[in-house]
């Protein structure tokens, strides 16, 4: 229970910063400086209004100094980040494993936030976080259930170009029958991440699961607004959560030790 309180408490911390990555990404300035301040008033906001999920809840989401709105998304990343590193916890423990998907899981949240905003995903998530999976596929071996380094560094580069590979043959089929761009660059580059994290069958499983993720919301805003695309990446990286905790159960059980 301890464990769970702490994970929940730093995911909760680490989701306050993951705010000021989706806000100032897109903008093209520093995560790092200057220090946070309202977007309206400019206020700076000090550490007693910045404590994660309370804050928000205590100053009814609206900033002390001109009672501006702070949108929700921020009480909601801290929130998602907090119960992602719970889960986490509770279903690998302190292992390579737990520490390598929790720093997966908040490349794809600012991810998923950004591209909803924007429809777009900072290079800095995908092609950085496809390198930084590399890098931890080699010291932390333990992530692709190996002792090999040079055997986790292999399954994560297979995976990125599986990854990308499929994203980008797709996007080439839709183009081809649909005589527009069916799937962006940063899609391409966002599954070569997820591949680098997980690996050749997980990414597989992600790639299949993701259109069934993305066909409801993209029917509706067809619908409402019109929308000839949706973001996709939201999906892809829903995906990938569910691919760390339920896709090697649900490929054992569809084909046994075959895949």
């Amino acid at each position: 229970m301890i464990g769970k309180l702490i994970a929940f408490l730093f995911g909760s911390i680490v989701g306050s910063f993951l705010n000021v990555c989706i806000y100032r990404m897109p903008k093209k300035v520093s995560v790092v400086f200057p220090m946070s301040h309202c977007p309206k008033c400019k206020h700076n906001i000090l550490w007693f209004d910045n404590i994660p999920l309370l804050s928000y809840i205590i100053l009814r989401g609206k900033c002390r100094h001109c009672t501006a709105r702070i949108s929700v998304r921020y009480f909601l990343v801290e929130l998602l980040t907090a119960v992602l590193f719970v889960l986490l916890y509770a279903g690998f423990g302190l292992q390579a494993k737990f520490f390598v998907y929790c720093v997966f899981a908040c490349l794809l949240i600012i991810a998923t936030f950004v591209d909803f905003e924007i429809q777009e995903i900072p290079d800095e998530i995908s092609i950085g976080g496809t390198i930084l999976a590399l890098v931890l596929a080699f010291a932390a071996p333990a992530t692709f259930d190996t002792i090999s380094r040079f055997g986790a560094l292999y399954r994560s580069f297979i995976g990125a170009l599986a990854g990308a590979g499929l994203i980008y043959i797709i996007g080439l089929l839709g183009s081809f029958m649909f005589k527009k761009e069916a799937m962006g660059g940063g899609d391409v580059k966002l599954m070569a991440m997820i591949g680098a994290f997980l690996g050749l069958k997980l990414t597989i499983f992600t790639f299949f699961v993701a259109p069934f993720l993305g066909i409801l919301p993209g029917i509706i805003l067809k619908y409402r607004k019109g929308a000839d695309t949706i973001p996709y990446g939201p999906y892809l990286s829903l995906a990938a959560i569910i691919a760390i905790f339920f896709g090697s159960r649900i490929l054992y059980t569809l084909y046994g030790g075959i895949f």
